[in-house]
This record gives C-alpha cells, sequence and structure tokens, in this order.
C-alpha cells in the first residue's frame, strides 16, 4: 500500500496542496526536527593529533556556538528562499532543481542544529523573523523571471561561500567537528552556485549586490548574539 506522500506526490499538486506543502515545510523548518539525508561529516582520522583534538575550553567553545548558529540561520534563510522560488516558477525542470538544492540545505540545516546542541547552545531566537524575510526576498526575485531568480542563487551562493571561509578562519582549530562541517557545507555552496550558473542564471546588478550584502551582514551580526 502507498504511502499518503507517494500518492500525493504522484498527482499534479493544486495551489491549495502547494501552500499546504509550503507552510507544513516552513513550520518544520522553524520549529522542527531535522533528519539529514547525509551522514554529518566528520574530519579525517589522521588530523587528530594532541593539539588539535583537546577539549575546547568556555572561550572557544562560546565563539564555536556562536558562528554555528550564524551558520544555521543561513541555512533556515536558504530553506526559505529555495522554497519560495520553487514555489513561483512554472519551469518543472527548475522547481526539480531547486528542491534538490533545498533537500541538500536541509542536511546543512541538521547538521548544524546537532552541532548546537554538542556544543551546548542553542538557534537563533529570532528564526521565524529571519525565515519570513528570506521568503519574502525568494519570492520577490521568483517573480522577476526565472534567470533573475537562479542569479539570485548565484549571488547568494557566493557571498555565503565568502562568509564560511571567514568562519573557518575563525573557528578555533581543536574545533574539528564544527570545521568538517562547514567545509562540506561550502563545497555544497560552490555546487549551487555553479549549477544556477549553468542553468542560465544572470548576477544581479552591483547596487543589489551591495544591499545583498549589507542585508546579510545584519542578520549575520544579530544571529552571533540572538
Amino acid at each position: 500500500m502507498r504511502s499518503l506522500h507517494s500518492t500525493v506526490m504522484s498527482r499534479t499538486l493544486t495551489p491549495i496542496d502547494q501552500l499546504l506543502s509550503v507552510a507544513d515545510q516552513s513550520l518544520r523548518t522553524v520549529w522542527g526536527h531535522h533528519q539529514a539525508g547525509r551522514a554529518v561529516p566528520r574530519p579525517p582520522t589522521s588530523t587528530f593529533d594532541e593539539a588539535a583534538s583537546r577539549p575546547l575550553d568556555e572561550a572557544e567553545r562560546r565563539l564555536s556556538g556562536a558562528l554555528m548558529r550564524v551558520d544555521h540561520v543561513g541555512e533556515v534563510c536558504a530553506q526559505a528562499l529555495y522554497t519560495a522560488q520553487a514555489l513561483v516558477t512554472r519551469d518543472g525542470a527548475l522547481r526539480a532543481q531547486l528542491q534538490a538544492a533545498s533537500r541538500e540545505e536541509t542536511d546543512h540545516l541538521a547538521w548544524t542544529a546537532q552541532r548546537l546542541r554538542e556544543l551546548g547552545d542553542r538557534p537563533s531566537l529570532l528564526n521565524p523573523l529571519w525565515y519570513l524575510g528570506a521568503f519574502a526576498i525568494g519570492t520577490a526575485a521568483a517573480r522577476l523571471g526565472d534567470r533573475t531568480s537562479l542569479g539570485f542563487v548565484i549571488e547568494t551562493e557566493r557571498q555565503v561561500e565568502a562568509h564560511l571561509d571567514d568562519h573557518l578562519a575563525r573557528l578555533p582549530a581543536s574545533d574539528l567537528a564544527s570545521r568538517a562541517i562547514v567545509e562540506q557545507m561550502r563545497d555544497d555552496e560552490i555546487a549551487h552556485a555553479e549549477a544556477a550558473q549553468q542553468a542560465g542564471g544572470v548576477r544581479p546588478p552591483v547596487p543589489v549586490r551591495w544591499l545583498m550584502r549589507a542585508a546579510a551582514k545584519v542578520m549575520t551580526t544579530t544571529a552571533h548574539h540572538i
């Protein structure tokens, strides 16, 4: 007997079905427990030397927790962006591409949430706000057309790549577990940007890129503490 999920996926979704699916995914993203499709990245055994494998002190733990909270917020926003863009586009192939990227971002969401728990820290208290803002931005970009929507993906992922590189430079040297997660996330974001570019995305104008960077700066600075 087929599951309800299989039955729903086997037919064309009505607008109401789509809205209910988006609402369900949104609630799960902000408040649910996330199950990754891939195992949590772990550092190679060869990297564990006496200096690098020592326990984190309290200052290092707080720093790692704050940086991982910011990364978790980024994944909440990524879910909102991809969900909105997939909802608006009428191109089935593009929708499938966006949904595939969203599934990888769900892995990131689960990994960062797990690492936060391991560090004894918590997600941002403002996650519902971040999600709503990113969903609105994703919807607006998608309504400008698929090439613009894909261009927004390219620019977003490139900015995220730079942001993750910065975190790799700032994470405590002994926090190999967090570093392994961030490195895999960075590789995935690079792949998402390349896929969007190959699909015909056009990067936004320079002023729009500046605005995106400014908005991201506000979000990351706030999420570092709240």
